[in-house]
């Protein structure tokens, strides 16, 4: 069997996430307090007992996730992943489960990101809808079509692609697609146009910080969401990384590049199932696993 470790992004957070690690294993407990003093404030005390509103805060939501995933993979006794990838976010713990950054780097990155996110956000307003029953290739025509900036940002399974951009180009966008055929266009309630060019200060911000951060090549390959291609070069996963935030997150096509690969078996790490339950839509006969 050949075993894939994959994780969760934005969107698997709920109250109460990691407290039975904690709770549990001495390991995990020493990795959560080490990481309510690199954050500087007490995030533990968000995820195990705030509420869904606190926890929706990207500067919370990211880390939060991220520490979750991180500190299951720390406690796994055997690493059998000989592969890894992560959506969007999961892609930071993907990098130290390659061994490219330590968890303590990766926390840094994912809280700066989280913050030149927001503020991204705040200085232009964006959102994102789900595109369900089209084909890609029509969903792209008809954002290359619209005036204002809307693009695909989500490549989720064959046949539910996200898209993202301002706000009347999205709604315009899925008026369109509706039209073509789609079976539903939803907007989602999210913070702003993640993966789109709206992102671009926060791509910049985000360089700044990883320039400071020192990256190592992958112990196994990790395929990372902007080309759907597997690296161990860190000056190639750096790169990749700054232009995930403005690129699209190909997450089909990295499984099917994955499975292509000899992977028999995904293994999801982290809070919650939403990858687990897309890669069955991608291929019905793959092994999938939780671990949280």
């Amino acid at each position: 069997m050949t075993v894939a470790y994959v994780f969760p992004g934005q969107g698997a957070q709920f109250v109460g996430m990691g407290y039975p690690l904690y709770e549990q294993f001495e390991k995990a407990k020493i990795i959560f307090e080490e990481a309510n003093d690199i954050l500087g404030f007490n995030i533990t005390d968000i995820m195990f007992n705030g509420n869904d509103e606190d926890l929706k805060q990207t500067k919370v939501t990211q880390p939060a996730i991220f520490l979750h995933s991180v500190v299951r993979t720390q406690l796994l006794k055997n690493f059998e992943g000989i592969m890894t990838a992560g959506h969007s976010l999961g892609e930071y713990s993907a990098l130290v489960a390659a061994k490219v950054l330590n968890w303590q780097d990766a926390l840094k990155l994912v809280s700066a990101r989280a913050q030149a996110m927001q503020k991204a956000c705040e200085n232009q307003p964006g959102t994102m809808a789900a595109i369900i029953g089209l084909e890609n290739k029509i969903i792209e025509g008809v954002c290359e079509d619209i005036n204002g900036i809307v693009v695909p940002a989500n490549y989720n399974t064959e046949g539910q692609l996200v898209i993202s951009g301002e706000v009347d180009a999205v709604k315009k966008a899925c008026t369109k697609l509706t039209e073509h055929g789609a079976k539903r266009a939803l907007l989602l309630n999210v913070g702003g146009a993640f993966h789109s060019p709206i992102m671009a200060s926060a791509a910049d911000e985000l360089k700044s910080t990883i320039e400071k951060i020192s990256f190592q090549s992958a112990a196994i390959k990790i395929f990372q969401n902007v080309t759907a291609m597997s690296y161990t070069d860190a000056n190639q996963i750096k790169n990749n990384l700054i232009d995930q935030l403005t690129g699209p997150v190909k997450w089909a096509q990295t499984i099917k590049n994955m499975l292509d690969n000899g992977v028999t078996k995904f293994v999801e790490i982290g809070p919650g199932r939403a990858l687990q339950g897309m890669i069955k839509k991608i291929d019905r006969s793959t092994d999938t696993e939780g671990l949280s």
